[in-house]
C-alpha cells in the first residue's frame, strides 16, 4: 500500500518538528511541512498530499484563511486543524469544521514536554489521519459482540410509543452533524435528549451555544444537578463522563471523573448505561458519525432492555466507526442517511415505527 502523504502546516518550527518525529515514526506515513498558508496552498500541488493538517493562527494567512481556499481548490481533501485548547481556539476551531474542516486536534499545553507531545500527537492525530484516509468502513465486530448479535428483547421491553428519552452519540464530524440534525427536531418534542459529542472541555460549552441559537429545542452543556426536560438537550461536557440518575419522579444529570472508556471521557457507553438504568426499554439510542467502537456496548444495553436503535448509514458519515460498530452487531433498526435520522426520531418518539425489525449487516 503506498504510504499516506501528510502536510502539515504550522508557523512554530518546534511545533513542525514535533509533528514531523510523531508522525514519521509510523511507516505508513509520509511528512511533508509548510511553514504558513501562502507556503501550503504553493506546496499541495508539489507534494499531492493526502491529508493536511493546519495550524489555526499563523502569519500572512491563518488556518482559516487557508482552509477556505483548500476547499475551494481541492473539495475532497481531508484537513485536520490543529488548534490550542482555548475558548479563541474552540471557536475558531469550530468555525473551521462548519466550512469544511473534517476533524480537530488540540495542541499539547506544554509543547516543551517533547516526549508527552510526541505520545499525544501519536495517539490523537495518527489514528485520526488514517481513519479520515480512506478507512471509512468499520473494522470487524469483536468476537464478544458478535457472538451476542442479534440481540432477543428482554422482559422489560417497552410497548409501542412508550419512547421517553433520546440518547445520541457521536465524535469525527460530529458538529457538522448535530448542526444538521437537532436543528430538525421540534420545539415540542415531548422526551429529553442527552448526548455525547467527543470534545475536550471549553469546546463543548461553546458548540451547545452554537446549537441552542440554531435549534429550535434548548441545547445546555451539562452540570450537576440539571433535570431533564422534554424538548430539551443536554449534552456531556467535555472532560467528564455524564451519567442520568433518578430522584423520585425526576432524572438529574451528574458528573464524575472517573477512568476514560474506549479512550474518552466522556464516554457514549458510560451515558447510555446509566440511560437505560433509569428508562430501561423506553430509550431510543441513535449512533452518529464517529471514529472508534464507543457506543456499542452501551447499544447492547439498550437493546437488552428493548429499546430501539438508529445509526447513521456509511454514505453520510465522516468515518463509519461508531455507527458501523453498532450496524455490523445487528443492533440498530434503522440505518439512515442523516438528513432522515430527525425525522424517524420523531416518528419513533410519537409511537410509529417501533416494532422494525433489526437490520442485518453482513460482516
Amino acid at each position: 500500500m503506498p504510504k499516506i502523504r501528510v502536510l502539515i502546516v504550522d508557523d512554530a518550527v518546534v511545533v513542525r518538528r514535533i509533528l514531523t518525529d510523531a508522525l514519521s515514526s509510523d511507516p505508513n506515513l509520509e511528512v511533508f511541512t509548510a511553514a504558513n498558508g501562502r507556503i501550503a496552498l504553493a506546496k499541495i500541488p508539489q507534494v499531492n498530499p493526502d491529508i493536511v493538517t493546519l495550524d489555526i493562527e499563523m502569519p500572512e494567512m491563518d488556518g482559516l484563511a487557508t482552509l477556505k481556499e483548500v476547499r475551494r481548490t481541492y473539495p475532497l481533501l481531508p484537513v485536520i486543524m490543529f488548534s490550542t485548547l482555548s475558548e479563541r481556539g474552540a471557536a475558531i476551531t469550530l468555525d473551521a469544521l462548519s466550512v469544511g474542516a473534517n476533524d480537530y486536534v488540540t495542541k499539547p499545553s506544554n509543547v516543551g514536554s517533547v516526549t508527552v507531545a510526541l505520545a499525544r500527537i501519536k495517539s490523537e492525530l495518527i489514528p485520526r489521519i488514517k481513519a479520515l484516509c480512506g478507512g471509512r468502513e468499520a473494522p470487524p465486530i469483536p468476537p464478544a459482540a458478535a457472538a451476542a448479535a442479534p440481540r432477543a428483547p428482554s422482559a422489560s421491553r417497552a410497548a409501542p410509543g412508550q419512547i421517553r428519552v433520546v440518547a445520541i452519540g457521536v465524535s469525527t464530524g460530529g458538529p457538522n452533524a448535530l448542526s444538521a440534525m437537532l436543528p430538525q427536531l421540534p420545539r415540542d418534542l415531548p422526551v429529553p435528549v442527552v448526548l455525547v459529542q467527543h470534545m475536550p472541555p471549553i469546546f463543548t460549552k461553546l458548540l451547545a451555544d452554537r446549537l441552542s441559537s440554531q435549534c429550535r429545542i434548548g441545547v445546555r452543556e451539562g452540570k450537576p444537578g440539571m433535570i431533564l426536560a422534554r424538548g430539551e438537550a443536554i449534552l456531556a461536557p467535555g472532560g467528564s463522563h455524564m451519567i442520568v440518575k433518578r430522584n423520585g419522579e425526576s432524572v438529574g444529570v451528574e458528573t464524575n471523573m472517573d477512568p476514560p472508556e474506549n479512550s474518552c471521557r466522556p464516554a457514549v457507553d458510560v451515558l447510555f448505561r446509566s440511560v437505560v438504568a433509569c428508562y430501561g426499554g423506553a430509550t431510543l439510542g441513535v449512533i452518529l458519525t464517529g471514529m472508534g467502537s464507543d457506543g456499542l456496548h452501551g447499544c447492547e444495553r439498550i437493546a437488552e432492555a428493548g429499546g430501539r436503535i438508529i445509526v447513521q448509514d456509511e454514505a453520510s458519515s465522516v468515518v463509519w466507526g461508531m455507527p458501523g460498530y453498532v450496524a455490523r452487531a445487528g443492533l440498530a433498526q434503522k440505518i439512515l442517511p442523516l438528513s432522515q435520522i430527525a425525522g424517524e426520531i420523531v416518528r419513533i418518539v410519537n409511537g410509529a415505527g417501533a416494532s422494525a425489525p433489526r437490520v442485518p449487516v453482513t460482516v
